[in-house]
């Protein structure tokens, strides 16, 4: 009985030993096919090394609350509280301070999931269509002659504050508001996927950089008559990538059935927390970190109820001052539409040609903005 006991067993894990090598080569002819086919064949490291990253996901660390909230009270810029001396009355008792103000940034908000981007590194992105040279830097000049332009921004931009690194990015507008009804009626025009491939293969094109990172792309959206929730799953492809963020311009939601460019149009909390959420909903199914959400403001009526915009852990909220003119009437939209009606962060553009048209008028500099209270952390140029 001992004798035929121990043949079982034998037997036993000869056959498990022999499972176990079918099911590892079949594991490895699934992941490395290139391995098991017939003829010489060569294969670069980096490839191999594709394969495995794709295995093998970097792991992102957890996000640091506390390096998170000194960054953003830093943004913050508050001014320093003055030391106040209370003053007596004729009797000689003190008489009380009046309380302070509360200060307005930083925000309080939800936390971010890990792996934000924001508030650790500043975007400096640039504007525009390649359909057009009227439209932004990006469609004005040359790929190559662009792509320079804009890395001389960046450098003035790590130059000005170095503890703060840069993200480059290309802010391409996606869906153009248009005077003309088009096909159906909604005052827009979509870019096919053929021009948006053409702003990704730009992005991969500039180089990462110490502390900053890959460039980002923005997909910014002008509804005309149509709306949200019509335009973007148009683009969800895109989305569902981990550098393609998104925009959206207010000033081109044509609620009131005037065709764009005769008023300024408007977007509710109501608009802003669908793409919001429809954002998350993107990350949470495609396990990605945070995307960020640029809302264009230069006017009180251009976002609406700015109290029930809601950020989120997969969705940081970019307020984007893009009012053109001198430094005093930037400055001056700013400190009414940003400032005032905090949301969770801040964005600055600068027009090259708009903002200079008056004599004597310069374009503001990375040391004039980080003057602000709050500093922009997101910067576009036109």
């Amino acid at each position: 009985m001992g004798s035929e006991s121990l043949t079982r067993s034998m037997k036993k894990n000869v056959v498990q030993f022999v499972l176990t090598l079918f099911f590892s080569f079949c594991i490895l002819f699934f992941l490395f096919p290139e391995f098991f086919s017939s003829g010489v064949f060569y294969i670069r490291s980096d490839e191999i090394s594709n394969s495995v990253k794709k295995i093998f996901k970097p792991a992102i660390p957890p996000l640091d609350t506390m390096a998170y909230d000194l960054k953003i009270n830093e943004l913050a810029n508050n001014p320093i509280p003055e030391i106040i001396v209370p003053k007596k009355d004729k009797d000689g008792k003190e008489i009380p301070l009046p309380p302070s103000k509360p200060n307005l940034w930083p925000v309080k908000a939800v936390y971010p999931n890990a792996g934000a981007i924001l508030p650790f590194k500043r975007i400096v992105a640039y504007y525009g269509n390649l359909y057009s040279k009227q439209m932004g830097v990006l469609g004005q000049y040359g790929e190559e002659e662009m792509l320079l332009k804009l890395d001389a921004e960046v450098k003035k931009w790590i130059t000005a504050d170095p503890s703060t690194p840069v993200i480059p990015a290309l802010h391409y507008v996606t869906v153009v508001a248009q005077s003309s009804s088009g096909e159906d009626g909604k005052y827009r025009f979509r870019m096919p996927d053929s021009e948006i491939d053409k702003v990704l293969a730009m992005a991969e094109k500039i180089p990462a950089r110490p502390g900053g990172g890959n460039a980002l792309v923005f997909l910014d959206i002008q509804v005309g008559f149509s709306t949200l929730d019509k335009e973007l799953p148009v683009y969800e492809k895109y989305f569902k990538l981990p550098n393609v963020h998104l925009g959206v311009d207010p000033e081109f939601s044509m609620k009131n059935n005037i065709r764009p460019g005769k008023v300024v149009g408007t977007f509710d909390a109501i608009d802003i927390n669908f793409a919001a959420n429809y954002l998350a909903k993107i990350v949470r199914e495609n396990n990605l970190t945070p995307k960020i959400l640029i809302v264009h403001r230069y006017t009180q009526k251009m976002v609406t109820n700015y109290k029930e915009i809601k950020p989120l852990p997969e969705v940081q909220i970019v307020m984007h001052m893009d009012g053109w003119g001198g430094a005093a009437k930037k400055l001056n939209t700013y400190q009414q539409f940003i400032y005032k009606e905090p949301v969770q962060f801040t964005g600055f553009k600068l027009f090259y040609k708009n903002d200079v048209l008056e004599p004597g008028t310069v374009l503001m500099t990375p040391e004039d903005l980080l003057k602000l209270n709050p500093q922009p952390i997101y910067i576009q140029y036109q």
